[in-house]
């Protein structure tokens, strides 16, 4: 038995506890026998059937149960999908963080927020320098993604080193700061990788993805075309790059420049102070100077580029926006392709700008932030990976990557499309998936962490396609004779007013069911409840193939 318990420590465990098979939500576990390193930590948005559901974080009952071994979190980027559920995820396991410089301006934006400030230690880490963590060496190596301080991590290990992308493209003319590090890569690659686990969004996608610095050229372009109008650009607040160019030709024709939306004005606020975005004097102004200004001289950069329903592009086009209105005299930019699930909103914003007159571009202004296949297999021949590990995508994504890698020379056995829980045991001999852990999905709303599971999205999804129908009477106490009702309310089942006949009905119906069981001796209130339930719920499928939640109270009087 000890021999085998020896076996096992010798390997490096890599478990995904979120991020596989979806976009969002990205953690993964490194384990090294008494050591922990967690690799980003991000949240996903809601699925349409998570009624009222704010976010998604990962369950991350395994470290909890881990405590002792967990030594830290190293984060890749400072986007949601890898970010977000920091700040729920600290007050439960308080571990240090170490991050680049921007990233982790942002995660401390979240942090303030959450007052957790002065509880957490943060540690931010230039490119080419190491972190040791236990039995770890994690190394931050440049990368290009669409947000500034983006890194790749070299993962050494006694069991070998594993190279985690991240996010990532090969921009050789970034907006900011140097290309990705290319070299570094292939030095790593020399001395010989265990693993590689490579972004795999765009992984279906043939050729290389455009720099940013061509969209630079396209603003510049759309600002000569459209002189004498209002223009208006939506895009992620998030791509502090993009903002760069957007300010720059701003500038380059004389236009002031308005920030809305809090998250834009955050990030933006952050990436200046920090010197990863150079703004000119006088061309930020406030958005009550718009009204100082002839609209062919102004610029505004919002939120709301994928739809969602309260940022601000999304308010101008409901005209529920305080200070700016859309007319006729604006032209509106998306910076953005909708992800996955947001076109239907994207496409609601779009015709309610039509339909006030604004002219709307929602084509070739923008490039992804994600490697295409040829990229791909840059890093694969630099790296010179034992193993293959895809990761950040679709099941179709990692399907595609797995294919690439396997025409590179890598075996169809080393090459494993892991699924969240699943843990992956390797080392120079071999490799296997040995066992899961627990994974799952924690719901925020408002500032309930957790308390909505399954069953109350369950009872959400009922109410939403049937509705309710509360039936409301009175028992005296002593003799359990009904004193009043049965009355019935209904809400999102039926209209009342117009449907007399059906309510009298079911009065009827639950009337005579309440009857029975009082006539019966039943007098257990779970009993006659499950009684009228019963009754009720069979009448209304008779009569109109519903099955609404069926509530009864009972006063006692």
């Amino acid at each position: 038995m000890r021999k085998k318990v020896n076996e096992s420590a010798s390997k490096l465990r890599i478990i995904p506890l979120g991020g596989l098979e979806q976009i969002g939500m990205n953690i993964t576990a490194f384990e090294y026998e008494d050591s922990i390193v967690v690799v980003d930590c991000g949240l996903s948005f809601p699925a349409d059937d998570m009624l009222g559901i704010d976010l998604v974080i990962p369950d991350i009952t395994y470290l909890k149960d881990n405590i002792s071994k967990v030594k830290g979190f190293v984060i890749t980027h400072g986007h949601e999908d890898h970010i977000g559920a920091l700040p729920y995820v600290m007050k439960e396991i308080n571990v240090p963080i170490y991050a680049t410089r921007l990233t982790m301006g942002i995660i401390e934006n979240k942090f303030r927020e959450h007052s957790l400030m002065g509880a957490t230690k943060r540690k931010v880490v230039k490119f080419g320098h190491s972190v040791n963590l236990g039995a770890f060496r994690i190394e931050f190596i440049k990368t290009n993604h669409s947000i500034v301080d983006a890194a790749a991590l070299a993962i050494y290990s006694p069991a070998g080193i594993v190279v985690h992308t991240g996010d990532f493209k090969v921009d050789y003319t970034p907006v900011f700061g140097d290309a990705i590090d290319l070299q570094r890569f292939a030095e790593i690659g020399k001395k010989g990788v265990l693993a590689l686990m490579c972004d795999s969004t765009n992984a279906e996608r043939p050729g290389f993805t455009q720099s940013e610095r061509t969209v630079g050229k396209t603003f510049d372009t759309l600002f000569t075309e459209h002189k004498d109008t209002r223009i208006i650009i939506a895009t992620f607040a998030s791509n502090v790059d993009r903002v760069q160019q957007i300010i720059n030709s701003a500038y380059k024709f004389g236009r002031k420049v308005v920030v809305e939306g809090r998250s834009m004005v955050n990030i933006i606020e952050t990436a200046s102070s920090l010197g990863c975005l150079n703004i000119p004097d006088r061309t930020l102004i406030d958005v009550e100077q718009l009204r100082n200004f002839p609209d062919e001289k102004t610029v505004i950069i919002t939120t709301g580029s994928q739809g969602e329903s309260m940022a601000a592009l999304s308010r101008m086009a409901g005209d529920i926006h305080k200070k700016i209105s859309i007319g006729p005299r604006d032209t509106v930019i998306f910076s953005s392709n909708p992800i996955p699930g947001n076109e239907k909103a994207v496409t609601n914003v779009i015709n309610e700008l039509l339909k006030k007159g604004a002219d709307v571009i929602f084509q070739d202004v923008h490039v992804s932030g994600h490697a295409c296949q040829e990229e791909i297999k840059l890093i694969y021949s630099l790296v010179h990976p034992k193993y293959a590990i895809p990761v950040h995508g679709e099941y179709k994504h990692l399907k595609a990557h797995a294919k690439i890698a396997q025409s590179l020379g890598i075996p169809k056995e080393n090459t494993f499309i892991l699924h969240s829980g699943d843990v992956l045991e390797l080392n120079q001999e071999g490799a296997r998936v040995g066992g899961r852990v627990p994974v799952g999905t924690v719901l925020v709303d408002g500032l309930g962490v957790g308390d909505v599971g399954n069953i109350v999205l369950r009872d959400r999804q009922h109410l939403a396609e049937d509705g309710i129908l509360i039936v409301v009477l009175a028992l005296d106490g002593y003799s359990d004779q009904l004193v009043s009702g049965p009355d019935i309310v209904s809400r999102g089942f039926v209209y009342v007013r117009e449907s007399d006949e059906l309510m009298d009905e079911a009065r009827v119906i639950v009337d005579e069911a309440i009857h029975s069981c009082l006539s019966r001796g039943i007098s257990d209130w779970g009993k006659l409840k499950g009684g009228i339930k019963d009754a009720l719920g069979e009448f209304v499928w008779k009569k109109t193939k519903r099955r609404p939640m069926i509530l009864p109270i009972i006063m006692e009087v």
